[in-house]
């Protein structure tokens, strides 16, 4: 479910983009020198004006039968969206393992071959090779069809099996997708795979196991018919993070790291808590949750027109697909009420500039990180 319709930050020269805050515009007549300026900060007319025109935006609400449509129908809207766009809406986020090290293999190789040499485990299934493994930057976009089911990889036996178990029993810690792995990613609300691929090119620690899950069946469709989809390395499947009567294909305490990258966001925000309390849960002690979502005041919440708010900050958009805006605080409260400790919650103001049409745009994103404490007791 990709909670974003222009999420994706610039590259800077060489191709890996630098990590924001590095990039000031320090004199004003030089906005146009560059495709983005990092940390830009708003005056306080520019904040009052934005404040207004929220205000001004969510005066007339959506009715409540429409409203309940859109919970209802969320699938469907999501569905007719990857139906529409399938795989080339969105670009790879390159950016991930400048945001987010964590990612990168220098980080969970190494915490793999510590747990190898502590538990002796050496019957790790190898990952297919790729000549392109060892560069983060991989610039060629794989395109596939809705129709192109030949190249639909079969699920194992095993995988078959977990599947017709996700919404009725518990998993078993011996007979799971990825079971034998040493490095486990979850990434909810994985859309076409513009996270995974990346994180699968670039990737080649054996111990490595990635899943991913989406609202729309089409999206995961995509994403398993996708050249780079290995289920000897992948696990993706469809899953509603608001249905708390579904588990996920893996035991509690069992990940290393969650993505939730522009998605929470789409979620009713009455849902958010039980969402990241059980994804909480899924997190080994010391496991790490790592979200970036849209922040208030982002340009996007500025452009709705009246009659398109649900709620405070919650925002429909022409196509049915829903928007949150959140702040700072907000999401610290999601997180430690769920037993996670504070690594990193950011603020990322970029102004993002339209050189051709000499147009400036102000976005607003929520960059954090969130430990599971070694010792826990989450909730």
């Amino acid at each position: 479910m990709a909670g974003s319709y222009s999420e994706e930050v610039p590259v800077a020269l060489g191709g890996k983009r630098q990590q924001f805050g590095r990039r000031f515009l320090n004199d004003p007549a030089r906005v146009f020198h560059h495709n983005a300026w990092d940390n830009v900060a708003w005056s306080e007319e520019q904040a009052a004006a934005a404040e207004k025109k929220v205000q001004e935006n969510s005066t007339q609400r959506v009715c409540q039968e429409k409203q309940v449509d859109y919970e209802i129908n969320a699938h469907k809207y999501w569905n007719k969206f990857y139906k529409i766009h399938e795989n080339g809406f969105f670009k790879d986020r390159h950016w991930l393992f400048t945001e987010f090290p964590e990612l990168a293999p220098s980080q969970n190789q190494n915490h793999s071959k510590g747990l190898l040499l502590e538990n002796k485990k050496s019957e790790i299934p190898e990952p297919r090779s790729r000549e392109d493994g060892s560069g983060l930057i991989v610039e060629e976009q794989h395109k596939c069809s809705l129709n192109s089911l030949e190249h639909k990889t079969q699920m194992s036996p095993v995988e078959e099996n977990v599947t017709q178990k996700l919404s009725h029993m518990e998993i078993c810690a011996d007979e799971f997708p990825g079971s034998l792995a040493t490095y486990r990613i979850l990434e909810v609300g994985c859309g076409v795979g513009n996270t995974v691929f990346p994180i699968l090119q670039t990737n080649n620690d054996p111990g490595l196991f990635v899943y991913c899950c989406d609202f729309s069946s089409i999206a995961i469709d995509l994403v398993q018919t996708h050249s780079e989809y290995d289920p000897s390395r992948c696990f993706a499947f469809v899953h509603d993070l608001c249905d708390e009567e579904k588990s996920y294909p893996v035991p509690n305490d069992s990940l290393d790291i969650i993505i939730l990258i522009f998605v929470l966001s789409a979620i009713v925000p009455d849902k958010m808590q039980k969402v990241i309390n059980t994804l909480s849960r899924l997190l080994k002690p010391g496991g790490m949750m790592l979200l970036r979502d849209y922040g208030r005041y982002d340009m996007a919440q500025l452009r709705f027109k009246k009659g398109q708010c649900l709620s405070g900050n919650f925002y429909v958009r022409g196509d049915g697909t829903r928007v949150y805006f959140f702040t700072q605080d907000e999401l610290d409260t999601l997180f430690t009420t769920a037993g996670l400790e504070k690594v990193q919650n950011l603020v990322d103001r970029r102004l993002q500039v339209n050189r051709g049409k000499q147009l400036t745009m102000y976005r607003v994103w929520i960059q954090c990180k969130y430990r599971k404490p070694l010792l826990s007791s989450t909730t």
